[in-house]
């Protein structure tokens, strides 16, 4: 059946000039995986993932047929950087044009993204635009000259220059002469002055590159919110917006299909400026913590008033939502390792409006503390139970966590009702239903103070979804919402997730919902997602 699907996507490629090139709104239907390569499978038995060992494992993240329930369904991978870096993470770049030695060639990559095309898998990569790596030629040769061409490409200050606001260093003393040069992160990653003509045009170069030698479908942009710095403002500078919409538009005209997500670590207020016209979407950090606090505690208040303010604010619903990134500490660790509320936090992450993003491994409880450095949350994927957990033949490059042995893809996949595959029954259930896609967002309000419900609308489908988030049964749950919340009648709820029964209500004349909507049983920390249908 992959090979049948396979040739039907070489031909839509041949007709369409490369895949990816869809309309803007198509990425809203779609999951999305975050992949760091390293730590993902390694092909030659040298510890470290490549892009031979990502390709192999292709079938996992989708394997292509729609029928088939073995794989994760997501459809659109993001890579954490994979250009060549003298770091294991890689966002201090050294040649944008160029694959990390550590993951192969760009043979390798080309082979990777065909492969991945051809399972209906759009690919994002990171594009590191802030800063570059100390290290790159173009900051070596401004660094000992002057009159370098490339001295512009960089800031520089005769003496150092506090940053209000920014606990570390961010101007770094030269190794040659007697300045200083801006590196907000590190001293390894000076910023790059995007204001200068002559470094607007080479981001616009190493676009052009990704998207037409390498054939990826979009960005992920780092640090968006840092691009400019004035004076003692180190984020949020007024000129990023203008920069940006030129930015976007530019890679729009160079493949229409493009897909652009930033990185803006703040609250909604502060990213809705980045909005409209710029990036097509931004990482909704408040939503993330939101989720992860409702499966914590039980609240759900705090979560219905976020996602209130987005659908008012963005109603498009192009915003990215997710639980964890590479930058924080996982779930599982968060959740002080309850499976429970781990899939009771997929469960709303993967219900609710906006975009979702998976960190690899989330899905089989990987684990993870930021405390212990940002290495540890990047650890070896474990596949199997055995030595080397099926992520390499030799020692990995990370020393895995303890629990790799227990939490992995095999333990998981051995467990009809495991996190992993709680994962590949929501992504399935999300990706083929348009109101979880594109559809409104409704709170509703329960009788039990545990409860949180609501509903997702699209003209096609409308949805409901209830989820007890306290640790006791609750029993005969009444749900209400004013008055046209739905057209009035007779509806029959179909359960789509959960063990729930198939359910009647009726929704009074002017389509409110009291007194005779009431959803039976259900269980400590479980989410039912109901199919609406109305009576003729």
């Amino acid at each position: 059946m992959r090979r049948v699907i396979t040739v039907l996507v070489a031909l839509l490629v041949l007709a369409n000039g490369r895949a990816g090139a869809q309309p803007d709104d198509a990425w809203q239907d779609g999951v999305c995986y975050e992949v760091f390569v390293r730590s993902f499978a390694d092909s030659d038995g040298d510890g470290v993932g490549d892009l031979a060992g990502l390709t192999a494992r292709l079938d996992y993240i989708n394997d292509g047929d729609a029928a088939s329930d073995t794989d994760l369904g997501a459809n659109c991978i993001w890579l954490m950087p994979v250009a060549q870096s003298p770091s294991y993470h890689g966002y201090d770049v050294t040649n944008y044009y160029d694959i990390e030695r550590d993951y192969g060639t760009k043979e390798d990559f080309r082979t990777f993204v065909n492969e991945a095309h051809g399972r209906g898998i759009r690919i994002i990569i990171d594009m590191v635009l802030n800063h570059s790596s100390s290290e790159h030629p173009f900051f070596k040769a401004a660094l000992v000259d002057r009159d370098s061409p490339y001295r512009d490409w960089y800031t520089w200050s005769p003496t150092e220059r506090p940053m209000a606001g920014y606990e570390a260093p961010t101007w770094h003393r030269a190794s040659t002469r007697d300045e200083y040069y801006y590196g907000l992160f590190w001293s390894g990653m000076p910023d790059l002055e995007l204001a200068d003509p002559e470094v607007r045009a080479e981001t616009r170069r190493i676009a052009r590159f990704w998207l037409e030698d390498m054939a990826v479908d979009g960005f992920r942009l780092d640090a968006v919110a840092h691009f400019f710095e004035d004076r003692d403002r180190w984020r949020h500078v007024e000129a990023v917006h203008p920069w940006l919409r030129d930015y976007a538009a530019d890679l729009r005209r160079m493949s229409p299909g493009v897909f652009t997500v930033g990185e803006v670590w703040d609250s909604i207020g502060a990213i809705l400026p980045y909005y409209p016209g710029q990036l097509d979407a931004y990482f909704m950090f408040e939503v993330a913590d939101a989720i992860v606090e409702a499966a914590r505690s039980g609240t759900g208040q705090p979560l219905v008033r976020v996602v209130e303010r987005l659908q008012r604010d963005i109603p498009s619903g192009l915003w990215g939502s997710f639980l964890r990134n590479h930058d924080q500490t996982r779930t599982m660790t968060e959740l002080n390792g309850d499976v429970a509320r781990a899939k009771l936090a997929a469960s709303l992450l993967l219900t609710l409006p906006g975009i979702p993003f998976i960190y690899y491994g989330e899905e089989i409880g990987m684990t993870g503390t930021k405390a212990d450095g940002d290495p540890r949350l990047r650890t070896p994927m474990p596949w199997t139970r055995e030595p080397g957990v099926g992520f390499t033949s030799s020692v990995p490059w990370e020393p895995l966590h303890a629990d790799s042995l227990t939490a992995n893809v095999q333990a998981h996949e051995d467990d009809p009702g495991s996190l992993l595959n709680h994962y590949r029954r929501l992504i399935r259930l999300r990706t083929a239903t348009t109101a979880l896609t594109r559809g409104d967002f409704l709170a509703l309000g329960a009788s039990h103070n545990a409860v949180l419900a609501y509903l997702r609308r699209a003209s096609e489908r409308t949805v409901l979804v209830v989820a007890n988030l306290g640790e006791e049964p609750v029993t005969a749950v009444d749900l209400a919402a004013a008055a046209g919340a739905l057209p009035a009648g007779q509806w029959t709820l179909t359960p789509q997730l959960g063990d729930g029964d198939t359910v009647s209500v009726r929704v009074r004349d002017d389509g409110s919902i009291r007194g005779s909507f009431t959803i039976p049983a259900i269980e400590p920390l479980e989410t039912r997602v109901y199919a609406l249908t109305r009576s003729p």
